[in-house]
């Protein structure tokens, strides 16, 4: 069958395959086009990025430990350009299919990866999580997706959006494959769930269905975001502009111009300005930790469900704020999350944001309580 040129940029059968056994054998993997692997340049989503780059001479550490644990590399699919997006609309390659809502984009800016594994054929998507990368098409494909703690997978070998915020996460059909993923790139941690939830956004029925206590309650960054998404903007395009600016400049129209404009909007964040939004980030994030203390998780929407294909500029950035709300504290915050899906149709997820370092204990009750198989 003829690979989907809005999914793949480059697939084989496979592209590249395992280099040990273990437990992902024969696992295809959907390689994200930000990483290194060994022999391909990576293309960041964008033609004129690629033409420029040189293929690489080893694999990104993620990639190489999935290799070595026995997973293939089924193909590099596509990004939004430069990771700089959240719908999964590229400009030059074109918008992949959610098979989950056919009239609905995947979600971004790991739409190509999330596309593969919806459709079947890719059984692990691994992405990059800035601004909710990974838990927004997992959450409009009706998939399991995790951003794990920053910091705690690395990121060497992969092109940079925000290196405050970026993480390595990974999408999958099942809640079983998640964590199986999760025993090869996380570090070690303890596994012990919550006593509790704390929900916002109406999410406590579906929260329910994890079979712990649910209490809705609220915050001031969810009553009114802007405060929030504001900071973050503010760090992330200044960070955004640092590493990727120069090349901007270079090559002036390479980029869709809506994706362009974010990272411009980092040359005119000031030091101080970028200073502020730091602080007040932390102080933000030492909130929620107090709410959370040492039993309670929070559940919040993960975003979704995409908008339609044809949306426009307009709709778009609505969509996109919304979406924002949803998944930029545990990025802001640099928290582990996972989105699950509930069953809704449309696909809509529910996120669950644990305090640093409980990955695995996440990954370990969702595998626990939500173990079945969703794909379509």
């Amino acid at each position: 069958m003829t690979a989907d040129p809005t999914v793949w940029r480059v697939n084989g059968m496979p592209l590249a395959p395992a280099t040990g056994r273990g437990p992902l054998d024969g696992l295809r993997v959907a390689v994200k086009d930000l990483f290194a692997v060994t022999g391909f340049a990576v293309g960041g989503g964008n033609p004129a990025w690629l033409a420029e780059a040189l293929p690489a001479a080893e694999d990104a550490p993620a990639v190489a430990r999935l290799r070595a644990a026995g997973a293939v590399v089924q193909g590099i699919a596509h990004t939004d350009e430069l990771a700089y997006s959240l719908s999964g609309i590229n400009a030059h390659y074109g918008t992949p299919p959610n098979p989950a809502a056919p009239g609905l984009v995947t979600g971004g800016s790991s739409s190509g990866p999330a596309s593969a594994v919806a459709s079947g054929h890719a059984d692990v998507g691994l992405g990059t999580d800035t601004g909710g990368s990974i838990r927004v098409p997992a959450s409009c494909c009706g998939l399991f997706g995790l951003r794990p703690t920053h910091g705690a997978v690395p990121t060497e070998g992969v092109l940079p959006l925000a290196p405050s915020f970026d993480t390595v996460g990974w999408i999958t059909r099942d809640a079983r494959t998640l964590a199986a993923v999760g025993d090869v790139l996380l570090p070690p941690g303890p596994a012990l769930a919550p006593r509790r939830l704390f929900c916002l956004g109406g999410t406590s029925g579906a929260a329910a269905t994890l079979g712990l206590p649910v209490t809705e309650v609220t915050l001031s960054t969810w009553d009114d975001p802007d405060p929030l998404l504001l900071a973050f903007r503010r760090v992330q395009a200044a960070e955004a502009w640092r590493g990727q600016g120069a090349w901007i400049e270079a090559h002036p129209r390479a980029l869709a111009p809506d994706v362009e404009g974010r990272f411009r909007f980092g040359a005119q964040v000031s030091a101080g300005e970028e200073a502020d939004a730091r602080a007040r980030i932390a102080a933000w994030r030492a909130e929620l930790l107090e709410l959370l203390g040492d039993d309670a998780w929070l559940a919040l929407p993960a975003g979704g469900p995409g908008h339609p294909r044809g949306l426009g500029p307009a709709g778009r950035d609505d969509w996109r704020r919304d979406t924002l709300r949803c998944a930029v504290p545990a990025s802001a915050y640099g928290l582990p999350s996972v989105a699950v899906p509930t069953g809704a149709s449309p696909p809509a997820g529910l996120a669950l944001v644990a305090p640093p370092g409980a990955d695995r204990a996440l990954l370990a009750l969702v595998a626990e309580r939500l173990a079945g198989d969703v794909s379509r």
